[in-house]
């Protein structure tokens, strides 16, 4: 067999070395989807059952048949929240929420949440479309859950903030200007920017306040949710005379599990008892709509 000289034996070498740097090069950069993509959220869940009126007494709480059926105690608290939102709700339409809330004795809550429907329960399809738009695991400024209500699933990323509470008593609120320019302030980065550059302060500029509403809440324990309330919010009759009164019943837990669970037992015992609402009544969107 004839031996190939030692300049052929070096050009069949560095043949094969560019070829192995070619791969390589097209294994990491060739690809569509990023080598270092960040993995999506991991989402905790809050169950949200809605309830009949008549789980309520004549003052309007929960009776105590109902308390007792879902593990809640304890005396009621207020707390009193609105929305900020143009005469269009140009905010909502895009998936996004701004929430003032004042609780009793607290300092104001400003919550900036943006939402994701989930269809036919494919909540890994809703965090892959987060994902896609920037809310993924390494972005630990918002908190990433699953509202899990009668019959719709609701993705939402939440960022967080406050302001202080001086000089206001109870659950009162701010006048609409200064509540709005407080949550024009604090906006964060991509609500700011989230169709072009200042869309967020811009529209927020905008917007008005609507509400406030002040609810009472109980809350308690049940089954393998601590965090259990009920919630009774007064809101505007569709009429636009008199009052109706939304009441929720809801179980925070981590775990899909326990939240599964906790939806069907919830579901069971409430219509068992005749307190079921056979439906889902979405409170942001019905103060949206009302005030």
């Amino acid at each position: 067999m004839a031996t190939s000289s030692p300049a052929r034996r070096a050009r069949t070498a560095a043949a094969a070395g560019l070829a192995v740097s070619f791969t390589v090069s097209l294994a990491v950069f060739g690809s569509t989807t990023p080598a270092f993509a960040d993995s999506n959220a991991k989402p905790t869940y809050e169950v949200k059952i809605d309830l009949t009126t008549s789980a309520l007494d004549a003052s309007h709480a929960p009776l105590a048949a109902v308390k007792a059926a879902f593990g809640i105690s304890g005396s009621a608290k207020a707390r009193s929240y609105e929305y900020f939102d143009t005469a269009a709700l140009g905010l909502n339409a895009q998936g996004w929420d701004v929430r003032l809330r004042h609780k009793s004795g607290s300092d104001f809550e400003e919550t900036y949440k943006k939402r994701y429907p989930i269809t036919g329960g494919d909540i890994d399809a809703a965090l892959d479309q987060a994902n896609d738009e920037g809310f993924d695991s390494s972005d630990t400024n918002y908190g990433a859950e699953v509202d899990w209500g009668y019959s719709k699933q609701t993705l939402s990323f939440s960022n967080d903030k406050s302001h202080s509470g001086s000089g206001y008593s109870g659950t009162s609120m701010p006048s609409a200007g200064t509540g709005r320019s407080w949550v024009v302030g604090e906006i964060p980065g991509k609500l700011e920017d989230w169709n072009s550059k200042n869309w967020g302060s811009d529209t927020l500029k905008a917007s008005v306040a609507q509400g406030p509403v002040t609810s009472q809440v109980w809350s308690g324990a049940w089954e393998s949710s601590d965090d259990a309330s009920i919630e009774v919010l007064p809101v505007k009759a569709a009429s636009g005379t008199g009052t109706e009164y939304v009441v929720e019943v809801s179980f925070k837990v981590d775990d899909h599990d326990d939240a599964a669970q906790l939806h069907a037992d919830a579901i069971s015992v409430a219509d068992a008892h005749g307190w079921l609402y056979h439906g889902d009544i979405l409170k942001t969107q019905l103060i949206l709509d009302r005030y």
